[in-house]
């Protein structure tokens, strides 16, 4: 399924590092996901305190940030602990709600192939559509990129 801005974000519901059951429709306020490979890598450390920076502007403007990736809840509460991060990470271990919003593609190390999640950011209003996507993410300044669309969009 390709997902395209204007359209309806699919729907999830994914337990948190608190192990608490996070579901998209029960939110009401924007929404920033973005879908990261792996907790403890370099770029996914930096791209998750970069969102935690920036975590209380996002939410003076009632927008939540949920970093997503297939690692387990325990995964994402040592992630969390160890970086001293603020954002709650969502852990899609069955990697179904990747599918669902085509994160998990095929990518090419070394030339070698295997499947995995392309770094990707998506907005989603509180009508539940996606407002814009950011693919095939470089983390260097991406957090604010992402705030300033949502500044610009939402005051």
């Amino acid at each position: 399924m390709s997902i395209k801005i204007h359209s309806k974000a699919p729907n999830f519901k994914l337990p948190n590092q608190h192990n608490e059951m996070v579901e998209l429709n029960e939110i009401n306020e924007s929404v920033v996901l973005f879908f990261y490979p792996k907790d403890n890598t370099p770029g996914c450390t930096t791209e998750s305190i970069d969102f935690s920076k920036l975590l209380k502007k996002f939410n003076k403007l009632n927008c939540k940030v949920f970093g997503i990736s297939k690692d387990s809840v325990k995964k994402h509460q040592n992630f969390i602990e160890k970086q001293k991060l603020l954002v709650d990470l969502l852990s899609d271990e069955p990697g179904k709600v990747c599918e669902s919003y085509g994160v998990w593609v095929e990518k090419s190390m070394y030339g070698r192939k295997y499947m995995g999640i392309e770094r990707t950011t998506f907005f989603i209003n509180k009508k539940k559509l996606i407002s814009n996507i950011w693919n095939k993410v470089k983390v260097t300044n991406h957090a604010a990129e992402v705030f300033d669309f949502a500044k610009n969009i939402l005051s």
